[in-house]
């Protein structure tokens, strides 16, 4: 696929989730030794690289990364909850990604 040049976070500044979205798309993009872009409610660039539900209409956050060659990869759309708390679950939302990231990273 290609090297990832840049981890790229559509955010919602007022979502209730937003600094746990920030703080992983920061932890990544220092990991990875790239760039964070952080876009503002940008729903048309959502549209055309994110997840949208039935209808054709996205949601924000939404976290991505671009590819040496210009392309641009889904890596999260939901931010994972604990399943016996019911509560965000920052831990496994860094696994999650880190594992999506893994997989475009191998793809040929």
């Amino acid at each position: 696929m290609g090297k990832i040049v840049k981890v790229i976070l559509d955010d919602l500044p007022h979502h209730p989730l937003h600094k746990m979205w920030l703080e992983l798309a920061e932890k990544l993009a220092k990991e990875l030794g790239v760039e964070l872009e952080v876009k503002k409610e940008d729903y048309v660039f959502a549209m055309e690289h994110g997840d949208t539900d039935d209808l054709g209409m996205t949601w924000l956050p939404q976290l991505f990364v671009q590819l040496e060659d210009g392309s641009v990869k889904l890596v999260m759309s939901q931010f994972p909850f604990d399943p016996a708390t019911g509560k965000s679950d920052p831990e496994r939302a860094y696994k999650e990604a880190k594992t999506r990231i893994g997989e475009i990273e191998r793809d040929p």
